[in-house]
């Protein structure tokens, strides 16, 4: 094929390839996130069996209190989990997703350390 012949063909290629890479990066973001998530729902797992082995062992009512807490925690950590993954990649420019990331892992924070 000549260079004539190739010249109208480059656009509609790159029409079609663009919006692959845009759904693949978003596929990439969104992995990232879920990763990081898992990391964090495994270090407030590891935090809260700590805690629990540090409670005596002679007090239900104690140990009751501690695993509602407990469950009330990893609830709160799903359901940002959970928002987050809706947002993730929603308009966010390529060049701006590792502050997104970033901003996501500083949400939940607060629920696992």
């Amino acid at each position: 094929m000549s260079k004539s012949t190739l010249t109208p063909i480059i656009p509609i290629v790159l029409a079609l390839a663009v919006p692959a890479v845009a759904q693949q990066d978003e596929n990439v973001q969104r992995a990232l996130i879920q990763r990081q998530q898992q990391s964090d729902e495994f270090a407030q797992q590891l935090r809260q069996s700590q805690e629990a082995a540090k409670l005596p062992p002679g007090d239900p009512d104690a140990r009751r209190r501690m695993e509602m807490k407990h469950l009330e925690q990893r609830q709160r950590l799903e359901n940002l989990d959970a928002e987050q993954l809706k947002r993730s990649g929603e308009g966010t420019p390529p060049q701006f997703r590792p502050q997104q990331r970033e901003q996501m892992k500083e949400e939940r924070r607060p629920l696992v350390d």
